[in-house]
């Protein structure tokens, strides 16, 4: 099999960020690529959106495949939004890590979260369950990015001190590259940077896609994901459309939509 990991852990440079595409289908995937993107990513949300569901309630098996998929539509290393590793376990979290290689990931990422609540696992679990990841992927017979998350800030289960406690520890356990989605600020992002030595991942969502790859840069970071930001914009668009459509009568926002033939050449 092809080894996506080391083209992949190349892209991962302090202060000279790459964009990691989150793609949520086959069509999004094979357009990325074919704009240019160095890597996609799956989202949990983006690709939930698909399947009539909200964040969260698809299972390993329904990630695994939709992996499998996107690896599959294009070259580009894939990295998988694997969510808290669907269990509790860090032996389960270790078979989350084997599966994931199995299908062609390039690396993968783990939360902290205790799922389905919004609740943070205790830290030494925590930390347990991601030395276990890291166990697994260096045992895996190819090269593996691990992405250790510490959600609590996005999730309101504690602050930028822990955050950066737990991404330490995360690091000192042997992950590749550190995620906290969401810190409340550009200079809480950057205290994160400046703190830990592993990559850092920022999440372009909300205040943050106000920001440039440049101010990212300057501050250290080294990857910059989009979760399912990129697939909202999707969903504005359609939401907008269809409710002139619906409630006015109006067509002017299909005027905006682009032509069949670049869609269709770029899948090609």
């Amino acid at each position: 099999m092809h080894d996506p990991g080391p083209a992949f852990r190349a892209l991962h440079r302090k202060g000279d960020p790459f964009i990691l595409c989150n793609a949520w289908d086959l069509g999004s995937a094979k357009v990325l690529a074919a704009l240019g993107a160095q890597a996609l990513a799956t989202s949990s949300s983006a690709y939930a959106f698909t399947r009539g569901a909200p964040d969260g309630d698809l299972t390993r098996d329904d990630a695994l495949a939709h992996a499998e998929e996107i690896v599959k539509a294009t070259p580009l290393p894939v990295s998988g939004d694997f969510e808290n590793g669907f269990g509790e376990a860090p032996e389960t979290v270790a078979e989350t890590i084997r599966l994931g290689a199995e299908v062609g990931l390039a690396g993968l990422s783990i939360e902290d979260t205790a799922l389905p609540g919004d609740g943070a696992y205790d830290f030494d679990l925590a930390v347990e369950r991601i030395r276990a990841a890291v166990a697994a992927a260096r045992a895996l017979p190819r090269d593996f990015v691990l992405v250790a998350r510490a959600d609590g800030i996005l999730r309101g289960s504690y602050g930028i001190d822990e955050a950066i406690r737990r991404l330490k520890a995360f690091e000192a356990a042997g992950a590749d590259c550190l995620y906290a989605p969401m810190p409340e600020s550009f200079a809480d992002l950057e205290r994160i940077c400046t703190e830990v030595a592993a990559p850092v991942n920022a999440l372009i969502a909300g205040p943050f896609a106000s920001y440039t790859r440049a101010d990212f840069a300057r501050i250290g970071v080294a990857r910059l994901s989009l979760g399912g930001s990129l697939a909202r914009v999707t969903h504005r668009a359609l939401i907008d459309a269809a409710e002139e459509m619906l409630e006015e009568g109006s067509f002017s926002l299909l005027k905006n939509s682009v032509s069949g033939a670049k869609v269709d050449g770029m899948l090609r």
